[in-house]
């Protein structure tokens, strides 16, 4: 038993940490997107489908000798995955279809080794079944290994051990892992399973009840993820917080009865689910991290406990567990391919969460006409309350959006205001639930820069003040389209190139909007991530070269790194300026980028402007990275100067802290 323990303990140790090793690993190469982390959340889902069919089918199709004989060859042939780690040749041009692209990239790097470590769970239990009674208690440690797993990447892990280092560690761990995995299945190839029970044989709508389930907690984990990143920024902290109480759930309902009391945790549902409706028709943009973390995360544990409860309450004999667990498992997948797959091809926007609510309401009433019709009628209720809640929300999005686009990057909408008669009329451009762009209609301000972009601000200083009579025209570089605002700084003889890597925001770009068409200056557009695109490209020699890759509220990451920095730093011209865009609701930027100039020996100052609202010109926060004593000198540049206390945090492409700089 303990051998089997151990085994178990491992497996589900290794299982959850190499996720957000590989998610890390692969992020900078798809654009620092969120949804990264989502597609590699179905990677894993969809593998863990396969592993427990696996398990399923060798317990029931094969005997002990013969699962131990294949199981034994499957252990070999994994070895050749390592060491952990994409190979170079597997790295995107970065235009391809990401989402397949992802799933190609982890099943080359880690695809037989995970699928193995999770077959363990059910088929080490199927084996301890035959000489314990207690198989689901195993489960629970199963998820406690992962939980320990998740909880020390980002607090322990990350922040001490380098990617590289992770890797070599995980490899020589999985190694160990093969070898005691291999002596148990050689050890119990003569040890016969007990005859099944048949009148304890789950029927159809138990196992329809247990994917159903499995499928809610799975969909609103992801939904969840896919909000907090989306809106603050693609890290394994945003990653772990929800899988850790998505796994926490899962080690308290399968350890003991005692921690789950089904009416308990009914009701708590019935109160987390109503007051997601109301926030849902009265969502404020400006509620603070320090709120919404809370809320989000409070929520998601409550409908995990309570899914994850119903279902320890209704497993099976341990003689039907791996039919238990498979149908586990294609409930949690058909949530990750909800979210991942279908919800961006099937909704203009981002509704999936609305409706998710509405579904689980709708679940618990269905499952409580078994009991009690009077409880059933009150979550009908509930269940049509939240459906009225997502319709008000959707058609709210609607109504005030001219355009909605979806995609892989996220969601993309287009909302018109003001009037004509007073010059106010102007189209805005928001992504997720951050404005990314708007531009006057109709009048002399049409060509007017707006929002993070006006004439005080950091990326206006730095073009204005770089166009001298001696050097009358510029080569602006800008990452990030948005609207395309800055094309209007250029004049005849400029050349001004963006790079974007959604080409969802250069159609509404080209569409909605006219910077582009009407720009003055030869406008280049290089599409896919910048940071592939500049490693590729010969040295641009930008007089002006503007980082303002933001996803919503999301901080490109990739792109904040000592490593990243550099590579940009080398397509300047001697007198060039690196100016990044570092104004943001929830982290304080500044030191980041202020401590990677240091490190890398060049001047750098942190510029602000004031909020102009006739022009619709934000207050902004650039920091502006140059050699020019010219421009570093100017005196409307240092009245625009700013000093902060910074702390000393250094971002490589191994290393990154978000707590440090949360505001």
């Amino acid at each position: 038993m303990t051998l089997f323990a151990g085994a178990i303990f491992l497996s589900a140790f290794l299982l959850f940490l190499v996720q957000p090793v590989v998610a890390k690993m692969i992020v900078p190469w798809f654009g620092g997107s969120a949804a990264v982390w989502t597609t590699c959340l179905l990677f894993f889902q969809l593998i863990l489908l396969l592993g427990y069919g696996y398990a399923h089918f060798l317990v029931k199709r094969l005997s002990p000798r013969r699962q131990s004989l294949v199981h034994l060859m499957l252990l070999g042939i994994s070895l050749l995955w390592l060491p952990l780690g994409p190979a170079v040749s597997l790295k995107p041009v970065g235009t391809e279809e990401p989402i397949g692209r992802i799933l190609l990239v982890l099943l080359m790097t880690v695809g037989l080794p995970y699928f193995l470590l999770s077959t363990t769970g059910p088929l080490i239990q199927a084996w301890s079944a035959r000489t314990t009674a207690l198989p689901y208690r195993l489960y629970a440690l199963s998820n406690l290994a992962s939980l320990l797993a998740l909880v020390a990447y980002p607090f322990a892990i990350e922040p001490a051990i380098s990617l590289r280092a992770q890797s070599l560690i995980w490899t020589g761990l999985y190694g160990s892992w093969v070898l005691l995995a291999g002596w148990l299945a050689w050890q119990t190839r003569t040890t016969e399973a007990p005859e099944p029970s048949e009148e304890l044989a789950p029927g159809w709508l138990d196992q329809v009840i247990w994917a159903a389930l499995a499928f809610f907690p799975s969909a609103l984990l992801l939904a969840v993820s896919n909000h907090l990143s989306q809106n603050i920024a693609a890290i394994p902290f945003l990653w772990v917080a929800p899988l850790s109480i998505y796994l926490l759930s899962f080690v308290l309902t399968f350890d003991s009865s005692r921690f789950y009391h089904s009416e308990v945790f009914r009701w708590g549902l019935a109160i987390v689910l109503a007051g997601a409706g109301f926030y849902l028709v009265h969502e404020d943009a400006d509620h603070k991290l320090k709120l919404l973390l809370p809320a989000f995360l409070g929520g998601l544990w409550v409908a995990c406990m309570y899914g994850h409860g119903e279902l320890a309450r209704r497993k099976p004999a341990p003689a039907y567990l791996t039919t238990f667990y498979l149908m586990l498992s294609l409930g949690g997948a058909l949530g990750g391919l909800a979210i991942s797959i279908l919800a961006p091809v099937l909704l203009r926007g981002s509704y999936e969460l609305p409706i998710l609510l509405s579904g689980f309401a709708l679940l618990v009433a269905l499952l409580a006409t078994r009991d009690n019709w009077l409880i059933a009628t009150a979550w009908g209720a509930l269940a049509i309350y939240l459906a009225v809640a997502a319709s008000v929300y959707i058609r709210q999005l609607e109504l005030e959006s001219t355009v909605i686009a979806r995609n892989f990057f996220g969601t993309m909408r287009v909302r018109e205001s003001g009037k004509t008669e007073d010059r106010s009329l102007h189209r805005t451009l928001i992504h997720g639930t951050i404005n990314h762009g708007e531009q006057f209609f109709g009048n002399s301000l049409e060509t007017s820069p707006t929002t993070y972009y006006g004439l005080d601000s950091g990326v206006g200083l730095a073009i204005t003040k770089s166009r001298t009579p001696v050097h009358p025209n510029l080569k602006l570089g800008v990452i990030g389209l948005g609207v395309g605002t800055l094309a209007n700084y250029g004049q005849a003889g400029d050349i001004v190139r963006f790079y974007e890597i959604n080409s969802r925001v250069l159609d509404i770009a080209r569409s909605e909007f006219t910077y582009l068409r009407n720009a003055k200056a030869k406008i280049e557009i290089a599409m896919g991530d910048a940071r592939l695109s500049l490693e590729r490209e010969p040295l641009q020699g930008f007089d002006v070269l503007a980082v303002d890759a933001f996803s919503s509220d999301s901080i490109p990451i990739h792109l904040l790194t000592k490593e990243a920095v550099a590579l940009m730093l080398r397509h300047l011209s001697p007198k060039g300026i690196l100016a990044v865009h570092i104004s943001n609701k929830h982290l304080q930027l500044d030191p980041v980028v202020h401590r990677i100039a240091k490190e890398l020996g060049w001047p750098a100052l942190t510029v602000e402007n004031e909020e102009d609202q006739t022009m619709n010109v934000f207050s902004s926060d650039w920091v502006l990275l140059t050699k020019s004593p010219e421009f570093l000198n100017d005196p409307q540049v240092r009245s625009a100067q700013v000093e902060r206390k910074r702390a000393d945090v250094l971002w490589t492409d191994d290393y990154s802290n978000l707590y440090r700089i949360l505001k």
